[in-house]
């Protein structure tokens, strides 16, 4: 039995992984960082016309047609080099509008999504730690929604939010809608800012499939930021590994150092056998039902807990400067906190995987 990338899934990694290379270098990636907007147009462009805005989209509506293990596989390489944009918000949107929408709705928003044309975002959170579609309580009512959704990722760019409602249900909301007002919540991760959905009797339409879609849209969430900061702690590693190599103590670099490469070794074996988890729950998103739900919430729990401690390991190895705005670690280490967070923290996702098992 074969473990491992299909050639093609190969082949989708490099060619993101030479994308991300070319145009969002470091230089690039802190310009964009320091102007806080999380956003830039001419990049979200070039990432769409190579098909990664309608990844998981079916081609009959525009889009590539691949399965969550895909778009796990290229949050993974966004992840390693913290490329800024909409990508995890738009993507859960396509996925909400595949699962749920209507025919009519498929139609309207499928392709202009799949193209890029238009974005979408995920409007989940309530309150401090109420993610789960369980938890909401944003009222619809004679096709008007009205409640407030907290950390929606680049709302302000969201031509579409879909927003989880009482019910474990899921709306559309379009965003010139009256009664809609977003406002800025000045988030850590300035490659993905987050904001404040207000709802006071904004138009919206109902998405078929009720809870049941709600809670696959949750465990892809949860498999791609394992996958994103599975990527992050990579990059993370890489980055750590050439500044020993270059960094000057005692008159000899620090790479030589055993301490530091104990160090090195530790996060990187810390990391490294943890791939196979969001393997294996973007996996059974498309293939394994019944297994979904767990694999995700685990994947997700264990991968950003390691992910955060990277980063930890990380600030140290790059010495006083690691505690800098001017050291690019500090990104990778933002976006590590973002991940662990969104859509519940690991203590919150551990006690879901108990209370499945009947603990």
């Amino acid at each position: 039995m074969d473990f491992g990338l299909t050639e093609e899934q190969d082949m989708l990694q490099e060619t993101v992984r030479s994308f991300v290379d070319n145009e969002c270098t470091p230089q690039r990636l802190r310009e964009i960082f320091d102007a806080g907007a999380g956003h830039d147009p001419a990049l979200w462009q070039g990432l769409s016309e190579m098909g990664l805005a309608g990844l998981v989209v079916p081609e009959d509506f525009g889009g590539a047609g691949m399965e969550v293990l895909d778009l796990a596989l290229v949050a993974e390489v966004l992840g390693e080099g913290c490329v800024p944009g909409p990508f995890l918000g738009h993507s859960l949107a396509c996925i909400a509008l595949v699962n749920g929408g209507n025919d009519t709705q498929k139609r309207e928003w499928l392709p202009k999504l799949a193209a890029g044309e238009v974005i979408g975002s995920f409007a989940a959170a309530e309150d401090a730690s109420r993610w789960d579609p369980s938890d909401w309580s944003v009222e619809l009512k004679d096709g008007r929604l009205t409640g407030v959704k907290l950390y929606v990722p680049h709302a302000d760019l969201a031509d579409v939010l879909v927003v989880g409602c009482s019910r474990g249900r899921l709306a559309l909301v379009r965003r010139d809608a009256p009664g809609l007002r977003i406002e800025n919540m000045g988030g850590i991760d300035r490659t993905r800012p987050i904001f404040e959905v207000v709802l006071e009797g904004a138009p919206a339409e109902l998405l078929e499939g009720g809870q049941e879609v709600s809670g696959r849209v949750r465990d892809a969430a949860l498999s791609v930021l394992a996958a994103d900061s599975f990527g992050v702690a990579t990059g993370l590693v890489k980055m750590s590994v050439e500044y020993a190599k270059t960094r000057e103590q005692f008159g000899s670099v620090i790479a030589q150092f055993q301490s530091v490469k104990h160090q090195l070794a530790r996060i990187a074996t810390d990391i490294e056998p943890t791939r196979s988890l969001f393997w294996y729950s973007a996996h059974t998103f498309d293939h394994l039902l019944e297994d979904a739900e767990r694999s995700a919430a685990l994947a997700k729990a264990h991968i950003t807990d390691r992910a955060l401690e990277t980063a930890r390991q990380a600030v140290e190895l790059h010495g006083g400067l690691g505690f800098t705005w001017e050291c690019d670690v500090q990104m990778w280490f933002k976006r590590a906190m973002f991940n662990r967070g969104w859509f519940g923290t690991p203590e919150i996702l551990r006690e879901r995987v108990a209370t499945l098992a009947g603990w």
